[in-house]
């Protein structure tokens, strides 16, 4: 999601600083959710600052460096495996529990794609 404009953000700022309106009216004026305002206007009172907050560390990883080379051993196995059957064997190799998501993530960290074999699919038909 993208973050609201420091434009937008002073505008609320200097609204609630008039007085006379509510953090809940100001959300309503400003098309903008409650939590919103809520968390702008405490963030203002303790630092002064309306901007954005800037993120100083990335989310690490799901898996691990031991665990993403398995994945990845698994894909070489078997590079036609759906999400579902990669992220099956990977927990009962790892014991690590992920989403189909995790695995799609994983697998273009690391370069990958999963291939259908194409074969296979004509032979349905």
């Amino acid at each position: 999601m993208k973050a609201y404009s420091p434009d937008l953000r002073q505008k609320i700022v200097d609204r609630y600083g008039e007085g006379n309106i509510s953090q809940r009216e100001l959300a309503r004026q400003f098309r903008v959710a409650a939590s919103f305002v809520q968390t702008l206007l405490k963030r203002y009172r303790e630092t002064g600052k309306v901007g954005a907050k800037v993120r100083t560390q990335q989310t690490p990883t799901k898996l691990n460096a031991e665990q993403l080379s398995v994945l990845e051993q698994l894909v070489e196995v078997q590079n036609d495996a759906t999400l579902k059957e990669l992220r099956d064997r990977l927990e009962e190799k790892t014991g690590v529990s992920v989403s189909c998501t995790t695995i799609h993530r994983m697998l273009v960290k690391l370069n990958m794609s999963v291939k259908k074999n194409v074969s296979r699919q004509r032979k349905g038909h």
